[in-house]
C-alpha cells in the first residue's frame, strides 16, 4: 500500500487505516473474530488503529487491547483514542480507563472527540477544560500526540488549529461530505499549510456509499490526507478494503466530478446526519 507522511510528526502510514469502532458485539463481531481481524490487518501492513472509550462502552478498546497483547504486538502499531469529556478531570479519568482496557502504558495519539460547536471548543480551551488534560498527559508520557476530531462544521476545526498546534485532525471526508460543509474545501488547505496530519473518516457515509464502495474509498484516498480510517467488522470487509487500497490510483478531476454528480442526491439531512447541530444527543456516545 502507498504510505504517506503523517503531518509534521515524521511518521508514515499506509493510506488505509483501521477503525476499531465495529469490532464489537453490537456489530455482530465476536471477540475471537476481532482478534483475528486485528492481527490480519497488522500482517498486511496496517499500523494505525483508531478507537474511543465511547465505542460500545469501551468494548472496542478492550478488544483492540486483547488482540495486541495476545501476540505481543503493541510495539507494531499506533493507537489513537479519544476523550468525549470536555473537562480536565473527566478526560483524565477516561484516559486512565482507556489505558487499562488497551493494556498499554501510553497511547500514541489522544483526541478531543467530535467537537461540533464553538461553545464546545471554548469549553475544552477554558480553565479546567479538556485541553489541560491532553497537555498534562503528554508531559507525563501517557500520550505522544494531541489531536482533535469533527464531523459537522469545518469552521470549528479551523478555529481549533488557529488556537493550538494540534498534531492531527480526524475529519469527515466522504464524497458525500464534499457537498455540504466541506472539510475538503474549507479545512484541508489550512491544515496542510500548518503541517497538521489529516485523517479521513466517514468514508462510507454510514453505509450510504456502499453501492459505490470502491469509488468511495478511491475518492477519500485521492484527497491530500495522511490516511483514512475505515470501520471493519469482518474479515471479508478487511480483505475488500485491502484489495482496493493496494490497487489504488488517484481519481482525476473529471472522475471526481462525475462521481460527485452521481451521488449528489445523497446530500440531504437523512443521509448526512452528522452535519446537523443536534446530531449529538444525550445517548450518542453510548450509541456510537
Amino acid at each position: 500500500m502507498e504510505k504517506r507522511l503523517f503531518g509534521s510528526t515524521g511518521q508514515q502510514f499506509p493510506i488505509l487505516s483501521f477503525g476499531a469502532q465495529r469490532i464489537v458485539d453490537e456489530h455482530n463481531c465476536t471477540e475471537e473474530e476481532a482478534i483475528q481481524i486485528v492481527n490480519r490487518a497488522i500482517d498486511e501492513g496496517i499500523t494505525y488503529f483508531d478507537t474511543a472509550p465511547s465505542y460500545s462502552n469501551g468494548q472496542s478498546e478492550e478488544r483492540l487491547g486483547k488482540a495486541l497483547a495476545l501476540q505481543n504486538r503493541r510495539h507494531e502499531v499506533w493507537i489513537a483514542t479519544k476523550t468525549h469529556d470536555r473537562t480536565r478531570d473527566g478526560s483524565l479519568k477516561l484516559l486512565e480507563a482507556s489505558l487499562k482496557r488497551l493494556q498499554t502504558d501510553h497511547v500514541d495519539e489522544w483526541r478531543l472527540h467530535n467537537i461540533m460547536t464553538m461553545e464546545e471548543l471554548d469549553q475544552c480551551f477554558a480553565k479546567g477544560g479538556a485541553l489541560e488534560a491532553l497537555l498534562e498527559a503528554k508531559e507525563q508520557g501517557l500520550i505522544k500526540h494531541i489531536s482533535i476530531s469533527g464531523h459537522t462544521n469545518p469552521r470549528v476545526q479551523l478555529e481549533a488549529i488557529e488556537r493550538y498546534a494540534f498534531d492531527s485532525a480526524l475529519v469527515a471526508l466522504s464524497a458525500a461530505d464534499h457537498l455540504v460543509y466541506s472539510f475538503a474545501h474549507e479545512f484541508l488547505p489550512k491544515a496542510i499549510e500548518k503541517g497538521v496530519a489529516i485523517i479521513g473518516m466517514k468514508v462510507m457515509a454510514l453505509g450510504k456509499l456502499a453501492p459505490w464502495y470502491a469509488k468511495a474509498l478511491q475518492y477519500t484516498f485521492s484527497l491530500p490526507v495522511s490516511t483514512a480510517i475505515v470501520g471493519m467488522e469482518s474479515m471479508a470487509q478487511l480483505e475488500q478494503n485491502l484489495a482496493i487500497a493496494k490497487s489504488f490510483k488517484p481519481m482525476t478531476d473529471l472522475e471526481q466530478l462525475a462521481f460527485l454528480k452521481e451521488i449528489m442526491h445523497l446530500a440531504n439531512p437523512d443521509v448526512l446526519r452528522w452535519k446537523s447541530n443536534d446530531w449529538v444527543s444525550g445517548e450518542w456516545y453510548i450509541r456510537e
